[in-house]
């Protein structure tokens, strides 16, 4: 069967997004500061159709969060387009060809029909739980893993819920002082370090959620 997965980026203090998030600054005050090293990264630069980064550790550790995904799930708040009914000119941050590659399933609470964009993604906008989410997400990725993109409250929810199988964190070396707090509200659950990768710009930590 596959694996439920998560990889996120957070700071020292704990926070995946800065203060006063907005549509206009999803990530919050400072929070930019959390995906600098990422976007150096020649992997990630050709996952989105750029040329040039750097070939780096982390540039590994980018290429092997996305290898055996075949399905994403994230929150609203992370497709973006603001809260309430649908705005449906909003079709999400990435432009026409979102880096997925995949289906991604929405949690929502209004409606939508499925939306489709180049390059293999679909998002279908689910309105009744994580659990039906996950249940269409692991249909779709079949044998392969299905990855929970975030943002914070869907990471939380599917840990809560003891879903989660995996959880790689990259821990910047950046204070935030304030905004989202990744690992609240989750209960106990019982983390075990598998694999540490470190560099200059990030700390890598793959822990296996015990069940």
């Amino acid at each position: 069967m596959s694996s439920i997965t998560c990889q996120i980026s957070m700071s020292l203090d704990g926070f995946v997004a800065g203060p006063n998030q907005s549509v206009e600054n999803p990530l919050g005050e400072g929070g930019e500061r959390l995906h600098e090293w990422v976007i150096s990264t020649a992997s990630w630069r050709e996952q989105h159709g750029l040329k040039g980064g750097d070939r780096t550790p982390d540039s590994e550790v980018v290429d092997e969060v996305v290898r055996d995904v075949g399905a994403y799930i994230m929150g609203r708040k992370m497709f973006g387009g603001g809260e309430g009914p649908w705005d449906e000119t909003w079709t999400g941050w990435w432009g026409e060809n979102p880096p997925f590659h995949a289906p991604v399933f929405v949690l929502t609470h209004h409606p939508r029909k499925v939306l489709q964009m180049q390059g293999g993604t679909t998002f279908t906008f689910v309105t009744d739980g994580i659990e039906s989410a996950l249940e269409q997400a692991r249909a779709a990725a079949g044998d392969r893993n299905v990855a929970i993109a975030g943002g914070a409250s869907a990471v939380q929810q599917y840990l809560a819920a003891g879903l989660l199988d995996e959880l790689y964190l990259h821990i910047v070396p950046v204070i935030l002082g304030s905004g989202e707090r990744l690992l609240e509200g989750v209960g106990h659950p019982t983390l075990e370090p598998v694999k540490v990768v470190a560099s200059p710009a990030v700390t890598h930590v793959k822990y296996h959620v015990v069940h």
